[in-house]
């Protein structure tokens, strides 16, 4: 694995590994590259990437470059690795860091380094770490901030949506209400009455998922979308009936009509709305769904820096309304959801639509926005297109590794699974 021998020196290692990532040197200027990491020092890890998955935020860095806020003006000179959603397994510990990390741990990190100040964030800002690498170095002073989290699964996947799930996690802590003396009082009501727009997307999953199995439980839960197929899908994953068995009332629905949401919600309109698509009429159907002192998250993020929407601020003041926006996660965020993953109260493959290796990376990354379906997963060490979980039934027929895959998924419900995962790694 290593192309140097072990050897223990002031200050560091004397071990280099080549590593393999998508570096971005600019504007649409995304190259695959191999290249040899420095030995890391006392205080540092080395990682391997297994897993990260694609986040339509790197899409978003790829078309701006140096002018994104978390890219330095001289990725030209010093280009950066991509990927802030990945799973890793330690595979180097310094000497530092023995007694708290050990060979084979599965790990996990939160990508924006607030400590720092600024604006760094793994995926964005550094040379030497990004989720489409193969190997990766951990910094000292990532270590030093306890941002390097342990993960206790059965699947790597897991790891590379903790990052996302907790975003949206972010956004449910965000919600604000005030209580009967005017004092805010943060996160979703206890018992009311959510609605989640343009919500069957895979963050949208994530947030049904939460709404319905987080510690804050609403009465209702109400998902819109536009697309029938994605509507189907979020059904069958997340059932109405076994809801209503928790004490949840869940419907889904087409609609994009303010009054016949407003009589979902039993004319009072609903205590919490999240909008999870970056679309002026969204926002402001989200704004005329409110009920008295209900709190909208816009959770979509725009890539028009001017994006803006109409917003009813008679509402504001005299139903108490309010709008908040949440971008990222915190390392609490991130441990909180390793623990309801932990708990079996949260399961992030319902994100999961596609799976790829690392000679998928780029394509996928560039074209984004036209490949439908959720989330799609790049696995670093393994060479394989970008293909839907629908489609290993019609692969099947000429390639018997499809075909075990797809007689895997189907066995989960439809969900890629710790044991597809385990056979995609052992078998490709």
């Amino acid at each position: 694995m290593k192309n140097s021998e072990h050897l223990a020196v002031q200050g560091g290692y004397k071990v280099t590994m080549k590593t393999k990532a998508v570096r971005l040197y600019g504007a649409n200027d995304v190259r695959m590259e191999a290249f040899t990491l420095r030995p890391i020092t006392s205080g540092e890890i080395l990682i391997k990437i297994i897993s990260d998955s694609v986040c339509m935020s790197t899409y978003k860095t790829i078309l701006q470059g140096a002018k994104h806020l978390r890219v330095p003006e001289n990725v030209a000179e010093h280009p950066t690795i991509l990927g802030h959603e990945f799973c890793a397994e330690v595979v180097e510990v310094g000497k530092k860091w023995e007694d708290r990390f050990a060979v084979g741990d599965k790990v996990v990190l939160p990508p924006v380094l607030s400590y720092l100040g600024g604006m760094e964030t793994v995926g964005y800002s550094f040379e030497e770490i990004g989720g489409v690498s193969t190997y990766s170095i951990v910094y000292e002073h990532i270590l030093d901030n306890d941002f390097l989290i342990k993960l206790d699964s059965d699947a790597y996947f897991n790891g590379s949506l903790i990052e996302p799930a907790s975003c949206v996690l972010r956004g449910y802590k965000a919600s604000l209400h005030l209580d009967e003396s005017y004092n805010p009082v943060t996160g979703i009501k206890e018992g009311g009455k959510l609605a989640i727009l343009a919500g069957c997307g895979p963050m949208g999953l994530v947030a049904i998922d939460i709404a319905l199995h987080g510690s804050r439980k609403p009465s209702m839960v109400v998902v819109t979308d536009r697309d029938e197929a994605r509507l189907r899908r979020a059904a069958a994953i997340f059932s109405p009936e076994k809801a209503k068995a928790d004490g949840i009332e869940l419907i889904f629905s087409n609609t994009a009509d303010k009054d016949a949401l407003l009589e979902i919600s039993g004319g009072n309109g609903f205590d919490d709305v999240f909008v999870y698509a970056p679309v002026p009429s969204v926002v402001e159907l989200g704004d005329a769904i409110l009920g008295f002192d209900g709190s909208l998250n816009f959770f979509a993020g725009p890539l028009d820096k001017k994006f803006s929407a109409n917003f009813n601020f008679y509402n504001v003041h005299y139903a108490q309304h309010h709008v908040t926006g949440t971008s990222g996660s915190t390392p609490e965020d991130m441990r909180d959801i390793v623990d309801l993953i932990g708990e079996k109260r949260l399961d992030p493959s319902v994100m999961i639509t596609h799976i790829g290796g690392m000679d998928a990376a780029i394509p996928t990354t560039m074209n984004l926005p036209e490949i439908p379906g959720g989330k799609k997963l790049i696995y670093t060490h393994i060479t394989l297109p970008l293909t839907a979980l629908t489609d290993f039934e019609k692969l099947g027929e000429t390639d018997a590794r499809f075909k075990t895959l797809d007689e895997l998924v189907k066995g989960n419900n439809g969900l890629w699974c710790a044991e597809a995962e385990k056979y995609l790694l052992d078998n490709f």
